[in-house]
């Protein structure tokens, strides 16, 4: 791609970020980030989340806002032409990077990467603003975020 077309593409994601911003936040979640890509069908999709804390997006709400960045692309005329609209949250495969991010996963097993490049898997029990509080079956742990460098949800069946 060309820097001329990335540029441009940038001005278009930035114009639908500005334009999600209120929306999303409108029904209470965050925006976590707006791609789009263009082609024989143009997609643009947005990633919503909520704020903080656990717990999870209801699908009642995601079709909302949905509906509502729709439309308000739809009359604003960012995307030239037709384009399919993907609105979905970041699902389990996220890595976190953000104190946000940790707050999403308390009270589930993640998997840690430490600075050091060492590795704890455990459930993360409670967060401060400087710490997580995280728990195996036979010893708890403390780790500031000055210590880590992601972190990822592990998935239990």
């Amino acid at each position: 791609m060309t820097e001329k077309k990335s540029h441009r593409y940038q001005r278009v994601e930035n114009a639908i970020f500005d334009l999600a911003q209120p929306i999303v936040h409108h029904h209470d979640l965050y925006l976590e980030k707006v791609t789009f890509h263009t082609g024989k069908n143009s997609i643009v999709r947005v990633v919503v989340d909520l704020p903080w804390g656990p717990g999870g997006v209801d699908v009642d709400v995601l079709a909302d806002v949905s509906r509502d960045i729709s439309s308000a692309l739809d009359e604003e005329e960012i995307v030239k032409g037709s384009y399919n609209l993907e609105v979905s949250t970041p699902g389990v495969d996220r890595k976190m990077t953000e104190k946000r991010h940790f707050s999403r996963a308390q009270g589930r097993k993640i998997e840690l990467t430490l600075l050091d490049g060492s590795r704890l898997k455990a459930r993360l029990e409670s967060m401060t603003d400087e710490c997580l509080y995280l728990l195996t079956r036979d010893k708890a742990y403390t780790y500031s975020f000055d210590d880590i460098a992601e972190g990822k949800v592990c998935i239990e069946l």
